[in-house]
């Protein structure tokens, strides 16, 4: 989540209007993130949220999102529902953007994740992708294998002068990645960014899951593979195979894993850390002028992938058949 287009009053009021919500009470940024920009929305009828989709998300996929996020609220899983304005409408326009408005859901997301935290992620991944399993509509992953290679090449003249030998790194990467890439696992809906601060809990109980805009069809087991990323390393980097077992576990409590998920999930996890070292890198060095956005340091994800790129079996990750 960011903030990179203002809203003014007149305009929020007008917009806020179509809906059966209440007058707008007060309108906050939410500053967190880097895709599209969002608000906390206080009216008299409560708290929504309101995200105008900025120009990195293709309008054509936000019908793929809202009906997403209704299917998935309609099967039990806590996430954003959206609001429909009195003409029934999902979508609508504001500040020049298409803009939403979708329920708020309490609790807070964690610093530090612990074996509690990441269990319950791991069970509510599982829940999303079986409750995901029936969705009818598909969208491609656009920042899946067949895209690094073109995101690599944004980035690759300035790559150096983030980490030294870091373009001819990534280079070799992509080469072996693209040869290596599993293209038979069972797939469905992912989440495809289900980092910490998209997973809200109160207490030890997680109480929802937020921000649905990189789902996409894609191998189940790459979305496990992205949340060992982000929920297994501590802050000095060092990986937390306790947590990353809790994680397996809790997620296999729902939904096993097949043995090709198993042996792939080195791999996955490679992956993963690529993608995210080559979105941060883009991002690292385009941070547009005035976006209240704190851009994320891609030599994190750097770090996480000489550690995959050392690993040899999912038995590394905890995980035991």
């Amino acid at each position: 989540m960011a903030v990179y287009t203002e809203v003014s009053d007149e305009d929020l009021a007008r917009f806020v209007a179509g809906y059966d919500i209440g007058d707008v009470l007060a309108c906050k940024g939410i500053a967190e993130g880097v895709e599209n920009s969002n608000f906390l929305l206080h009216t008299r009828a409560g708290y929504f949220i309101l995200t105008l989709y900025e120009k990195r998300v293709d309008p054509a996929d936000l019908p793929f999102f809202i009906d997403l996020m209704r299917h998935l609220a309609d099967k039990g899983i806590s996430c954003p529902t959206p609001v429909a304005a009195r003409d029934g409408a999902m979508l609508g326009e504001l500040a020049g953007r298409p803009a939403a408005i979708v329920s708020f859901l309490d609790g807070m997301w964690v610093r530090r994740p612990k074996r509690v935290h990441c269990a319950e992620l791991g069970r509510a991944l599982a829940e999303l992708h079986l409750a995901g399993s029936d969705f009818s509509m598909r969208r491609a992953n656009a920042l899946s294998v067949e895209h690094w290679r073109g995101l690599l090449a944004l980035s690759l003249d300035q790559a150096d002068t983030v980490s030294p030998g870091l373009a001819d790194l990534l280079a070799r990467e992509v080469d072996h990645l693209e040869g290596a890439w599993p293209r038979d696992l069972p797939s469905g809906v992912i989440h495809a960014d289900l980092f910490p601060d998209n997973v809200f809990f109160i207490g030890e109980e997680l109480s929802g899951l937020i921000d649905f805009y990189f789902a996409c069809t894609d191998a189940l087991a790459y979305d496990v593979a992205i949340c060992l990323n982000a929920w297994c390393f501590e802050p000095d980097l060092a990986f937390n195979v306790t947590n990353a077992r809790a994680l397996l576990d809790g997620y296999r409590s729902v939904r096993a894993f097949t043995d090709a998920e198993f042996e792939s999930l080195p791999l996955l996890a490679r992956g993963a850390a690529l993608r995210f070292l080559l979105t941060r890198l883009h991002d690292w060095l385009r941070v547009p002028e005035g976006a209240l956005v704190t851009p994320k340091d891609p030599v994190e994800y750097l770090k996480k992938l000489r550690f995959h790129q050392g690993v040899s079996s999912a038995s590394d990750y905890g995980l035991v058949t």
